[in-house]
């Protein structure tokens, strides 16, 4: 796969991951960074953002942020811009958990939304003026097969992904003319942060339990995911845009629900 295209000034190439402390978006930080890239990995968690950087060169550094705080997107727009000289895109995998389904209070969705969809939308939006310089931007956003199946005993996650998938439509349409690239992509069950607390690391019994729900017969390894990830950041995906990438194992294709009943299966 080719290397991420470094711009007219010779510097390598600059990306901000998002809830990059995460055992996701750690996987995404790797692999952006194995193309030869610059890194900013965006997290409230200090000593595990500190610990995922500290595994590279000068080449990837962690800001801590907190996506619902307008001055912390700016500053890690920033530390991309003083470090680096420049950003070339974004990887939008900040993610809130709350979900009391249906049932969920006005302010718990304001906070699920808060962290999941408006962080995202307005780190973009302060962004612009340096993806707007840069000769490939591309933006990933990260979304999830839940938002395209109805689950039971949860709202408040798959309508923000939901909208995450949207939201990446418009922002491709709207940003094209400036060629800036924006698309998502959908997990289905990832060995990630959530699936590993839930299993208390088990991820033998994780995959048992999710091999119903993906033709595949396991769960997602965090680094497949990180593929996708980096391909739709990279040249080889240059006439890609505003479309949704499934990393699910076939998890799209079985019939309406199928599975439901095993989720409660997974926790240990």
């Amino acid at each position: 796969m080719t290397d991420q295209a470094p711009d007219s000034k010779n510097r390598s190439a600059t990306y901000i991951v998002s809830g990059g402390a995460s055992r996701l978006g750690a996987a995404f930080v790797r692999r952006i960074s194995k193309a030869g890239n610059n890194v900013v990995i965006g997290d409230l968690d200090e000593s595990a953002g500190a610990k995922i950087a500290g595994e590279f060169d000068e080449s990837v550094m962690f800001c801590r942020c907190d996506v619902r705080r307008d001055e912390d997107l700016a500053g890690l727009v920033q530390c991309a811009s003083d470090v680096f000289g420049g950003l070339d895109g974004i990887v939008n995998n900040a993610v809130s958990y709350l979900d009391n389904g249906i049932t969920s209070s006005r302010a718990d969705w304001h906070a699920a939304f808060d962290v999941t969809l408006f962080g995202g939308a307005v780190l973009l939006a302060e962004a612009l003026p340096l993806l707007t310089e840069s000769p490939s931007a591309a933006v990933v956003n990260v979304a999830s097969i839940a938002a395209k199946v109805a689950q039971r005993n949860r709202a408040l996650y798959p309508t923000a992904k939901a909208a995450i998938i949207h939201l990446t439509r418009l922002q491709a349409v709207q940003l094209a003319e400036a060629n800036i690239r924006v698309n998502s992509v959908s997990p289905a069950w990832t060995w990630s942060t959530p699936i590993e607390l839930a299993t208390a690391g088990d991820r033998s019994h994780a995959d048992s339990v999710g091999a119903s729900l993906h033709p595949l017969g396991r769960i997602a390894d965090a680094e497949e995911v990180a593929e996708v990830v980096n391909f739709l950041l990279s040249p080889d995906s240059s006439f890609v845009t505003g479309a949704d990438f499934p990393v699910d194992g076939g998890h799209s294709i079985l019939g309406p629900d199928a599975g439901h009943a095993l989720q409660g299966q997974l926790q240990k």
